[in-house]
Order: C-alpha cells, then structure tokens, then sequence
C-alpha cells in the first residue's frame, strides 16, 4: 500500500507540473499580448489518514486561475479610441458577430484595453471584433437615466464620419459703450446701429439689429437715457424687445447702468438687475441677452463721446463636418467638429463586480460575468470605486518573462524529480517480485 501510494503521488506530481508548465507557456506566449492577465498555478497536498505505524502518500492536486484583477503597465499610443482603464472597473464590449444578428440583445463581455477604429458601418470596433458598447446620448448631448445593475440601455457604438452639426444661439452678452454727450442738449439724437450675427436651429446665420436712440433733453443739461430697439432678421425685423436704459453719472459708478425699463407691448422679457439679462424671442426661439448688472462697468455703459461695442460674446455655431472622436476620462464620446464645437454622442460606464478573478476568461482578453464574480454595477467612469478611462492608450500583458523563465526551471525540476519517484518504485517493485525467484 505504501508502495503503491508513492507510485500515485509521483504520477500525480507529474499531472501537477505539468499543468502549471502549461501556465507558464500560455503566459510566455501572450508576453506582448494587449490586455493579458497571466494565470497561476496552485499546489494543494491531500492527505491519506495514517494507519499504524505506516504512512501512505496523498499526492497533490492543482487549481488554476487568473490574474484579472492585475494590472498592466499602459503605453501611449497615436490612436484617440485606443483605450485603457485606469484602475478597477471594465470596458463592456460585445461580439461582431451579435451586432452583425441584429436582434437587439447583444451579450455584454468585459475587457480592460482595446484598439476600437470605425468599420465600414461605422462601428467602433477591434481588429479581432469586438465591439465597444456605450449609451447613447439624447440629441441635446446629455444622458438618459439608465439601469445600472443590467446591460439593458447600452448598445453598440455607431459614428456617422460624414455627420453635420451646428449649435443655435441660446445666449450673448453685449460689453458696448454709448457716447455720453449724445444725450446731452442740442446733440442731434441720432441712433446707434448694432448688428449681431446669431444662428438659428438649422445652423443658418441670422441677425439681431439693435438701435441704441438718444433721449434729448429739452432744457439745458443731458437725460443719460437711451432707448435699445431689438430687431430680429428671420422674423422680417420685426421688433423683439424695447427697453430704456438709464445710466449713472455720479462719481462712484457714473457711466453704468442705472435702471433698465421694459416695453411690455414690444414682447421682449423683464430686465432681471440680478443677472443684468433679459430674454428676447426670435423666430426659432429664447435668446438671453445679458447687458450688465446697476453698477456693471463690464455690460453697456455710457462714458465720453465715442460708440464702441467693445465685447459681443455669444453661444452658438454654424454646421460643421465632423472631424475627430475622444473618448474624455470619465467615458464620454465626443464628436469634434470643424467650426469648434463638440458634441457629446455616448457615454461609456465601467463595469464592477465584487470578484473580478471569478469572471470566467474567454478569447481575445475578454470575460463573461458568473455567479462566482458576483452582481455587477454599471459606473460613471471616476465614480465610486472605478477608475477612469485613458485615451490615446493600451494595456501591456501582465507577464513577468524573467519571473515566469524562473518558474519554468523549477517546474522542470520538480517534474524530473517526480519522474524520479516513480522510477524508484518501478525498481523497488522490480526487487519484490525478485524476491520469489
């Protein structure tokens, strides 16, 4: 029996050594693969009860598993939707192949690190096919609330290179300076013409014309008042908003915005003097005008004799082509254009789960979700215990050659020392059934 147990742990010892061999040659052949996690061999005695003053050998067994929760160094790359996590969380990806059945229920899959291009759909994907998933965003640029304990919501993807874009003016501020001597008596009370360039919900340029009128006194001295006419082009210049403006002259603020007046039957909105704006509706919608606070050197003032519109700031741009996509760190996709604006068009969640080493690994440095990793949650990118997302990157393998080259000597050794083993009791079995001759 005691024989026969040696016998057994030697094979056993072979099978164990074997197996850890196969780890370690899998791990030296991915050594450059992108995103690899190594895996590991673990040895686990089993003991045979012992009977009286005998001893019989249990052998070994072997578990295996792999590293996901390791980390790789990152490398820069030349590509904006080459990607890499930063920290704990994955990337959702599916399968080309799911995409291609179109049945709306890709398998959600998890890895680390992806050189994702645009395939001829336009598809974010990987050489090897995979697919990255994302939500998509509403038309305006922000998020919908979706599910963050299923995959329901996210779905593969898609940019339109050859896409439009453009932004409608929603907001300007107007920094101009009207002549004090204007309203002072005997000027001749012409008006001050403004024109500004604003673009309306098709990207087309429209204009709001804005006539700054004089009040001249009627007796000696000067009103510092003025009457702003605005006008809006689209909607046949016709009158959007009538305001009076009357300025300081003291030495404290003399030359700021004193009160602002409405004309209720023009149809432009209240002066708010909290926020110095008032909101004007055009042809395809509200505009805020802001035009300075009571005692705002940096709004429309009335200083010397000079009419200098000094700052015009607005929102808004005409329709772009599409020129680049990034990925931002906390997962956003944004589409950039050549007018400069840009355009948020997904959001990519990181994906987390108690156990990441119990993700069952699959082909191409991917994994699937199991009952051993536990439930997982679907994160904002830098929120709670993810990382961020590194553009312009990919992950090397987690290999350590010179560490898995030692473990390679050491595994031969064991495994012809455990060849030795069973030679031994083959010649000790050779000498007991000599014992008869």
């Amino acid at each position: 029996m005691t024989i026969s147990s040696s016998l057994n742990a030697g094979v056993s010892g072979l099978a164990a050594n074997a197996s850890r061999l196969a780890t370690i040659s899998d791990n030296i052949a991915n050594s450059s693969t992108f995103g690899y996690k190594r895996a590991i061999t673990d040895f686990h005695s089993m003991v045979i009860s012992e009977g009286s003053g005998t001893y019989s050998a249990g052998g070994v067994r072997v578990t295996t598993s792999r590293l996901i929760d390791e980390r790789g160094p990152l490398v820069s790359t030349n590509n904006p939707t080459d990607l890499s996590v930063r920290g704990r969380g994955m990337l959702p990806v599916t399968t080309t192949a799911d995409v291609n059945v179109n049945n709306g229920e890709q398998e959600m899959m998890l890895t680390t690190t992806g050189s994702f291009r645009t395939d001829q759909d336009g598809v974010l994907r990987t050489e090897s096919g995979l697919v990255l998933m994302g939500w998509p965003a509403n038309a305006d640029g922000t998020i919908p609330s979706y599910p963050r304990d299923t995959d329901d919501g996210l779905e593969p993807i898609q940019i339109n290179v050859n896409q439009f874009g453009g932004e409608p003016t929603t907001r300007m501020s107007l920094g101009v300076n009207l002549p004090a001597t204007d309203t002072e008596f005997g000027s001749d009370g012409d008006s001050q013409q403004l024109s500004i360039e604003y673009f309306d919900n098709l990207g087309t340029s429209q204009s709001l014309s804005v006539a700054f009128t004089p009040t001249v006194p009627a007796a000696a001295g000067a009103s510092n008042e003025w009457t702003m006419v605005v006008r809006d082009s689209a909607s046949g210049n016709s009158i959007v908003g009538e305001y009076t403006l009357t300025f300081n002259d003291n030495r404290t603020d003399g030359g700021t915005i004193a009160s602002v007046t409405s004309n209720p039957a023009a149809g432009g909105g209240t002066y708010d003097p909290a926020t110095g704006a008032f909101q004007v509706n055009v042809l395809g919608g509200p505009i805020d005008i802001s035009i300075g606070t009571p005692g705002d050197s940096s709004g429309i003032t009335q200083l010397s004799d000079n009419f200098a519109p000094v700052s015009i700031l607005k929102d808004g741009s005409p329709v772009g082509n599409m020129t680049s996509v990034e990925v931002d760190e906390n997962g956003y996709v944004r589409a950039f254009f050549d007018t400069g604006i840009s355009r948020t068009i997904y959001q990519i969640p990181l994906v987390d789960m108690p156990n990441p080493n119990g993700l069952v690994p699959l082909d191409d440095q991917t994994y699937s979700v199991s009952p051993e990793s536990g439930s997982y949650f679907l994160w904002d990118a830098g929120d709670g215990p993810t990382g961020d997302i590194l553009s312009f990157s990919r992950e090397e393998s987690t290999t350590d050659v010179a560490g898995e080259l030692t473990n390679l000597i050491q595994t031969q050794r064991a495994y012809s020392s455990n060849a030795k083993v069973i030679q031994t009791v083959d010649e000790m079995l050779q000498e007991t059934t000599n014992i008869k001759r």
